[in-house]
């Protein structure tokens, strides 16, 4: 029985790695499209923890050891242009600068789980 032939995929290794990273790219796809709906409204507490719970699984599932450091400048990029540009756009239209806010939210648990795994990691090291 040494050649037995398997179908399929064992749970664990690559395999899971793939259905997490699959998951967390679906998952930002999703924050990204919330934070553009949440924007047309003033933002609710509801939105605020949806929001928060996808981008605290974004930065769980999604981003990889080797993609940390992009992740990390273009986030901190991100809140800081949405920061001082949310009010420049927000003359053209509130919903805009709401927008923004949103994807804020979105972007700041993620990225301070990122921080928090790579300082766990240069801990380790």
């Amino acid at each position: 029985m040494r050649n037995r032939i398997t179908i399929g995929y064992s749970i664990g290794g690559e395999y899971m790695k793939n259905v997490m990273a699959t998951i967390g790219s679906w998952l930002f796809i999703l924050g990204i499209v919330l934070a553009i709906v949440a924007g047309l409204w003033p933002l609710t507490t509801l939105w605020v923890a949806i929001l928060i719970i996808i981008g605290l699984l974004v930065g769980l599932l999604n981003v990889t050891a080797k993609e940390a450091k992009p992740f990390l400048l273009a986030a901190v990029s991100l809140v800081i242009v949405a920061t001082f540009g949310g009010d420049v756009v927000g003359t053209v239209w509130a919903g805009l600068e709401r927008m923004l806010n949103a994807m804020i939210v979105l972007t700041i648990p993620a990225t301070i789980v990122v921080a928090i795994k790579e300082i766990f990691g240069m801990a380790r090291d």
